[in-house]
């Protein structure tokens, strides 16, 4: 089944209401033109696919190699650049523009984007554990629990100190609520993975339970 998507940034989020009164919290995606970088063919590449970029880069940042890839497509070269399969491509070409108005209010999307990073955290922070006994003397007031009952050897899946967040998250069956074409802005409801300006991916729902 073919499938239709695009890239863009996060703003943040708002709410707005319904014609009914009824009010909506949603998050506001900023989706510039998608530039077709490279169109995938499985003759020449062995599947078939859609290569697409947004936010040029200042030429500063840029390298021969980045420049040579985008010369066809007439475009600078992209800070995100990523691809989607599934697609019709149709009469699409390099250099042609993929904008908002691609959805359309009420269709149901699934959306991805890259968590908030919080570094290095504890159990209790990262992993919503409980603390020790504050009381002088039990030496056990945020460290770990128990690590099992086998010596030198840590059970699979134990939740332990480390880094917390920074994960790539799709949340799936969210519905696009309005789409401005003047303004290049998508409003989904509820809210999505990742910090403002982050890069977010919104693809038609795999699954679309919504509607069942």
């Amino acid at each position: 089944m073919a499938r239709k998507g695009i890239l863009g940034t996060k703003v943040g989020m708002t709410q707005i209401f319904t014609d009914n009164g009824e009010l909506i919290p949603v998050t506001v995606i900023k989706a510039e033109p998608n530039v077709v970088l490279q169109v995938k063919t499985v003759e020449s590449d062995g599947y078939e696919a859609l290569q697409v970029g947004i936010d040029d880069m200042r030429d500063v940042l840029s390298n021969k190699p980045a420049k040579g890839h985008v010369a066809k497509a007439k475009t600078a070269p992209k800070r995100f650049i990523r691809e989607f399969r599934d697609i019709a491509l149709g009469d699409i070409k390099v250099g042609d523009e993929i904008k908002a108005d691609t959805f359309e209010a009420g269709e149901i999307v699934d959306v991805t984007g890259t968590t908030k990073g919080h570094g290095y955290q504890g159990v209790i922070k990262k992993n919503n554990q409980r603390r020790g006994p504050m009381a002088h003397g039990s030496r056990y007031h945020r460290r770990p629990g128990s690590l099992g009952a086998i010596i030198n050897r840590v059970f699979p899946g134990k939740q332990l100190p480390g880094r917390m967040g920074n994960n790539t998250v799709t949340i799936q069956n969210l519905e696009v609520v309005r789409v401005d074409t003047d303004r290049n802005v998508i409003l989904i409801k509820g809210n999505v993975p990742g910090s403002k300006k982050s890069l977010i991916t919104i693809k038609d729902a795999v699954k679309n339970t919504a509607n069942k």
